[in-house]
């Protein structure tokens, strides 16, 4: 049986990653993990005459180069998952229009690369589709002026705060072929601590981020040694201790040497002035499809778990007083058969 549990899929017939594209602007290209990335460019408006105008470009950019590593038509594509932090996804649906794919919009905030990953496997592993794309974007400049000040105005920001990383990632899901495989996901619950704070995402997530890691477990039967590395979306440098520290409370103590976060990897946090350190639908995206999955091609890691965590506020709820409601997907990936080294390896 494929559902474990209340909200875990083990697929049966587990969906290749035959493919991926991976795009990121000049910050992201200073940080350790630039040799990793498809595509850097060395500027934020990447020829456009908007900050909302340059994200939907990354976010084509990522799909077609995902598309050119797979060497598949886009007419073979039988869907689209994805979604991202502006009002209405329009990044994402103005994006993909190019593609003529049947379209299945998602919103998880920043844990949308995992949700939407999730939905593509569940749709291949099932039969449901021969070939599906998944992906996710974001730029700094429209995150932080949607949420929080523009970056015009010049605010000082609390170490707590996350620099929202600018890119896209996309990955193309197939019944066979070359690559890494899905063996599982589990869908996170809304889980929310009662923070109001919006420079404080770390600590808003980290109870989502525990509650799903803690529900794979329980579900799959696996445990923390089963996976050679478990990462979260971008709990940064605030709310990735609070989390280990929740979950060894708890009861499931993590390796320190296994266990790491996206937006903590994906910059130079000591030299970088990212603050707390990234986040963004791209932060677990890019860090993801571009560096983890190359890992996994070159035989150093087998098995992986990423957990992607979003903070669900809006300014408009935040305007209103409300907390923040937040979730976290989680979607196993394992090295495939010997002698697979993917389509874009």
């Amino acid at each position: 049986m494929m559902l474990q549990g209340k909200r875990s899929w083990v697929f049966e017939q587990p969906p290749v990653i035959i493919a991926t594209g991976t795009v990121v602007g000049p910050d992201e290209g200073q940080g350790p993990l630039a040799a990793d990335f498809d595509l850097v460019h060395p500027d934020m408006e990447i020829g456009q005459p908007t900050w909302e105008k340059s994200e939907k470009v990354l976010m084509e950019q990522a799909t077609e180069i995902a598309l050119q590593h797979a060497k598949l038509p886009q007419d073979k594509l039988n869907f689209f998952v994805g979604g991202d932090l502006m009002n209405q996804i329009i990044s994402t649906t103005f994006a993909v229009r190019q593609l003529e794919a049947p379209y299945i919009g998602v919103f998880g905030a920043c844990s949308t690369s995992m949700e939407s990953l999730a939905v593509a496997s569940l749709l291949v592993s099932t039969g449901a589709a021969e070939y599906v794309m998944a992906g996710t974007c974001s730029h700094n400049c429209t995150v932080e002026k949607q949420f929080r000040y523009p970056t015009e105005y010049g605010s000082q920001k609390p170490p707590t705060a996350q620099y929202t990383v600018t890119g896209a990632g996309a990955s193309i899901l197939a019944r066979s072929g070359d690559g890494p495989i899905v063996t599982a996901a589990t869908i996170g619950k809304i889980m929310d601590l009662g923070i109001k704070d919006p420079f404080n995402m770390g600590a808003a997530m980290a109870p989502a981020a525990v509650d799903t890691i803690q529900g794979h477990f329980q579900e799959t039967g696996r445990d923390p040694g089963y996976y050679d590395l478990i990462v979260t979306g971008d709990l940064a440098g605030v709310g990735h201790p609070l989390a280990s520290e929740m979950l060894q409370r708890n009861g499931v103590p993590m390796d320190r040497t296994t266990f790491n976060d996206c937006g903590l990897m994906i910059y130079d946090v000591e030299k970088q002035k990212v603050q707390a350190g990234g986040s963004g639908c791209a932060c677990s995206a890019v860090v993801a499809y571009g560096h983890l999955l190359k890992r996994i091609r070159r035989g150093d890691l087998k098995r992986i778990l990423v957990v992607a965590t979003g903070a669900l506020l809006s300014p408009l709820s935040y305007q209103q007083g409300e907390s923040i409601p937040c979730v976290a997907h989680a979607v196993a990936i394992e090295a495939g058969n010997p002698g697979q080294g993917g389509a874009n390896g």
